[in-house]
């Protein structure tokens, strides 16, 4: 599909994840929590709606989370945005070259996706970060598409549920066990590298770490035929101050 077509393709997409409105529970959620806002941004006018994925039209490289965070991208209206999960992402797909910078913090910040697209199987916050399955199936047409119009040949799946949804969608036969750096074949070519999610219950406790995420991406790299790229600015390994 020529890009200028495809990109049209993808705005439609997005258009139609921000107005759905196919799960009654998450739409009353992500519209309570935009009105019950964390003291913190309390000026702040959330976006509370269904989050798209976005990135490099033509990447070859798909991440694949869980859900918009309640005030990260419910708030911000962009995938991993706003938050010290998106800190780690970024972080990460910075140092091994899909991020032009280290920060996501609005959706106006600059952030550019090189050869890199960032999604989730579920486009609505959901309540204590735990959609149920019915509410993953029903959104599954919207991650359908993403993957017809993108065409990755590698994802990047962050946590049990992604790689479980993610597995389900791909037809992935058989499934390996999920685990931090599990690579799964699905037989066309394409890749499946698996990665702990970015949630703080997992960085905080050092159950992954900044390397652990950045090996993650240089393995994805790899696997997309991408060339190498050196780890921070001037090829050498970056690490936040976090």
């Amino acid at each position: 599909m020529p890009r200028s077509r495809r990109a049209d393709t993808l705005e439609v997409l997005t258009d139609a994840v921000a107005d759905c409105r196919r799960c009654p529970r998450l739409v009353r959620w992500r519209e309570q929590i935009a009105v019950d806002k964390r003291a913190a941004y309390r000026d702040d006018e959330y976006w509370g709606r269904g989050v798209p994925g976005f990135g490099d039209p033509a990447a070859s490289v798909m991440v694949v989370g869980l859900a918009p965070a309640a005030h990260g991208a419910n708030r911000t209206g962009r995938m991993f945005t706003g938050d010290r999960s998106g800190d780690w992402l970024f972080g990460a797909m910075w140092r091994t070259g899909f991020a032009n910078q280290p920060e996501s913090v609005s959706v106006d910040d600059g952030l550019e996706l090189r050869d890199a697209w960032v999604t989730s199987p579920v486009k609505c916050a959901p309540p204590a970060n735990k959609p149920t399955p019915a509410e993953r199936d029903t959104c599954a047409t919207f991650l359908t598409r993403e993957v017809a119009l993108i065409e990755p040949s590698v994802f990047v799946v962050l946590g049990g549920f992604g790689y479980q949804a993610l597995a389900g969608h791909l037809g992935l036969r058989p499934r390996p066990k999920f685990g931090h750096g599990v690579v799964a074949e699905l037989g066309d070519g394409r890749h499946v590298v698996c990665s702990y999610h970015v949630s703080q219950q997992n960085t905080f406790t050092g159950r992954l770490t900044e390397s652990m995420l950045d090996d993650v991406f240089v393995t994805a790299r790899d696997l997309a035929g991408l060339a190498p790229h050196g780890r921070g600015p001037g090829g050498e390994a970056g690490r936040s101050a976090d």
